[in-house]
């Protein structure tokens, strides 16, 4: 037994599922590297956009339970938070994902077992496999224990303000502060709408709406936050 599949071994372990389809973990687990200049090799791209889906379904119901009585607006940041590229990478190498990927030669040699993108996109791809080879079931009892120290600090954190948390992500990356612009306004003045367009550098401009600018500046930077990660 090799030193990947010893790696293999540990990780089925540390997430409580033996897979039945091996072929299904092994595509979970390999890069799309793998495929440069070989032959036809099936990796996990395909497999991490459902698990993204399954990912998002099962944070939502958790946070359904942990906060019964918040709103909607004050959900989303956090679901952000739990979700993204950053905090599937953490989960990536608190279960030691990378010894298990497939990697092509150059990508190991460069680091890929570390890489943030590369952990937090091969961990989706790990929670879609282990749905389709059990149950959701199966996914929700990996989730619950993966992404426990992930909830644990969002309960130890109050949630930023929508905006000042967009504000330290964009800064963050060293791009230019978030441009907010009302595009329109319309009701009586006694119950107007506001929707207002806020813009990123590289990313596509997202909207939000609200009962005062303020609210609808506050919803747009929530739809931004929820698609902060950009194309995969």
């Amino acid at each position: 037994m090799n030193a990947r599949e010893k790696a293999i071994v540990v990780l089925e372990a540390r997430i409580g599922h033996t897979f039945q389809d091996r072929d299904l973990l092994e595509r979970a687990l390999t890069h799309p590297s793998v495929t440069e200049g070989a032959r036809p090799t099936r990796h996990y791209e395909r497999l991490e956009f459902l698990g993204d889906r399954v990912l998002g379904l099962l944070t939502a119901e958790r946070l359904l339970a942990l906060y019964p009585n918040e709103r909607e607006g004050a959900l989303s940041p956090r679901l952000a938070q739990l979700v993204n590229g950053q905090a599937c990478a953490r989960v990536a190498r608190r279960i030691d994902l990378g010894p298990a990927l497939r990697l092509s030669a150059g990508e190991s040699k460069s680091g890929g077992r570390d890489k943030s993108t590369i952990l937090g996109d091969a961990v989706e791809a790990l929670m879609a496999a282990i749905y389709i080879d059990g149950d959701l079931d199966t996914a929700r009892a990996f989730f619950m224990e993966a992404w426990s120290e992930e909830f644990a600090a969002i309960g130890e954190a109050r949630a930023l303000d929508p905006k000042t948390e967009l504000q330290q992500w964009a800064q963050g990356r060293g791009l230019p502060l978030p441009i907010y612009e009302v595009i329109r306004r319309t009701g009586p003045d006694h119950a107007p709408e506001f929707v207002v367009q806020v813009t990123v550098n590289g990313l596509e401009p997202e909207q939000g709406r609200g009962r005062s600018r303020q609210a609808a500046e506050k919803a747009a930077a929530i739809e931004m936050l929820l698609k902060r990660e950009g194309p995969k």
